[in-house]
């Protein structure tokens, strides 16, 4: 029997111990392992209390069960679940129990997913905005990947292949009446003028569209700066814990430390790096190689700084953001902290005090609205991942290419339009993924 044939189970609820744990059961034998278990098949989507019994008649727990008939289901196949008191002894002996049933096998990570896809249930961009939801950790994510596992952008690209395929039709009958006169022309005129607006459609969704696939990343945000300028104070404040060691001796941080924040729903990841300076150190030197690979990697750097004069270095490429923050406020002057305290985000300036909290949170606002810049806050995210956008720039491409080619013959056209509409199977995961399945798949957590 194939493995996807074969009857699977997993724990499909969260870390033992808990209240309830729940136990999934999926394929053509959940019915007969439900009758063994229980004496009976309870009626579909009904919540139904039983005593689990094993098949030497030993009691292994009082339980709430749900029987989901197929297709009528979440994976489409005959579905079980178990809810039992979460336990470790009581899960141990209902797994022990299920492991003896024959053509039945603990389920591999995605493959309730996986079956849910393979029978049409969900799309290749739900799979993905599903897994995308269970490790959501801000809202801003939640919220994008529940408009995906809606259908945001599978609705999208199914209407957009229709359109195609269409235009397809058009094309391949005029070829085929190319012998009758004005036929056509007028068959092509309508073809072209689809292939137009929906290559134009699809570029203008390209060009709108602002980082949505970095969302799942989030923004990444690098403290830089010289030793002793206040780098791993600022990032304990950011954290509000002592994430970094404070010194008074330069070079005391050597390695990358991370901080995970949530800035108004949004993914924030901020570095602290090695006080940048020449040194002849040997780890020290690894410490600068790396703070300035990770800044230049950045989407925004924080050039630290105590001095007015100090002015960032070049930090990668042209397109990362600097922002000059002066530290220390506390020990300058009055006079000169309330003038600097006057910067503001538009001048990409700041003065603070890492050390005792003041100008920290109009910093942290001022992130959190670049953040929201950066990732196009209040607009509807189409695309959620790299995977996405290639997929839609190559189905562009393929439409601007049968525009080019009308002069050339309505076989070559064609082509174009199928590979623009392989290119949009690709993306539903219609056509010609089972290399990617294995990886997107292989993702997911055992259960789902």
């Amino acid at each position: 029997m194939h493995p996807s044939e074969q009857t699977i189970f997993a724990l499909s609820s969260g870390r033992l111990p808990a209240a309830i744990a729940i136990v999934r059961i999926s394929g053509p034998q959940s019915s007969a392992v439900l009758s063994a278990l229980c004496g009976r098949v309870p009626s579909p989507r009904l919540a139904t209390r039983c005593l689990l019994k094993s098949q030497a008649g030993e009691p292994i727990d009082d339980a709430m069960v749900l029987w989901f008939p197929g297709p009528a289901s979440a994976t489409g196949e005959d579905v079980a679940e178990l809810h039992i008191h979460g336990s470790r002894a009581v899960l141990a002996a209902l797994i022990g129990e299920l492991s003896t049933f024959e053509q039945l096998r603990p389920a591999e990570p995605g493959e309730f997913t996986r079956r849910a896809f393979e029978n049409g249930k969900i799309d290749l961009t739900g799979a993905e905005a599903l897994d995308d939801l269970i490790h959501a950790d801000t809202d801003q994510q939640r919220r994008q990947a529940l408009r995906q596992l809606q259908g945001l952008l599978g609705d999208r690209a199914r209407a957009w292949r229709q359109q195609i395929i269409e235009a397809a039709a058009l094309i391949e009958a005029s070829i085929d009446f190319s012998d009758e006169g004005d036929v056509p022309d007028e068959l092509q005129a309508p073809a072209f003028a689809k292939i137009a607006a929906l290559a134009a459609e699809i570029g203008e969704v390209l060009t709108a569209q602002h980082h949505g696939e970095r969302l799942r990343d989030g923004l990444v945000v690098a403290i830089v700066g010289r030793p002793n300028v206040g780098k791993s104070t600022l990032i304990n404040q950011l954290a509000r814990r002592e994430v970094a060691i404070v010194s008074p001796h330069a070079g005391t941080t050597r390695d990358v430390i991370e901080v995970h924040l949530d800035l108004g729903g949004y993914p924030v990841t901020v570095i602290d790096t090695a006080g940048i300076r020449d040194t002849l150190d040997a780890v020290e030197q690894e410490g600068v190689r790396r703070a300035q690979a990770r800044a230049a990697d950045a989407d925004l750097v924080l050039w630290l700084a105590d001095d007015d004069d100090e002015m960032p270095p070049a930090i990668g490429s042209d397109q990362v953001v600097v922002w000059r923050v002066r530290n220390k406020i506390d020990l300058q002057s009055e006079a000169g902290a309330r003038a600097d305290g006057n910067l503001s985000a538009a001048s990409q300036s700041f003065a603070i005090s890492a050390k005792q909290g003041e100008g920290v949170a109009a910093l942290v606002g001022a992130i959190g609205e670049f953040a929201g810049n950066y990732f196009g806050a209040g607009e509807t995210t189409l695309i959620s991942r790299q995977r996405h956008r290639d997929l839609l720039q190559q189905t562009v491409q393929m439409l601007q290419c049968s525009i080019a080619d009308r002069d050339r013959g309505e076989e070559l056209v064609a082509e174009d339009l199928r590979s623009a509409s392989r290119a949009l199977g690709r993306l539903l995961g219609q056509i010609d993924v089972e290399d990617l399945l294995d990886v997107i798949f292989s993702e997911f957590c055992i259960g789902k």
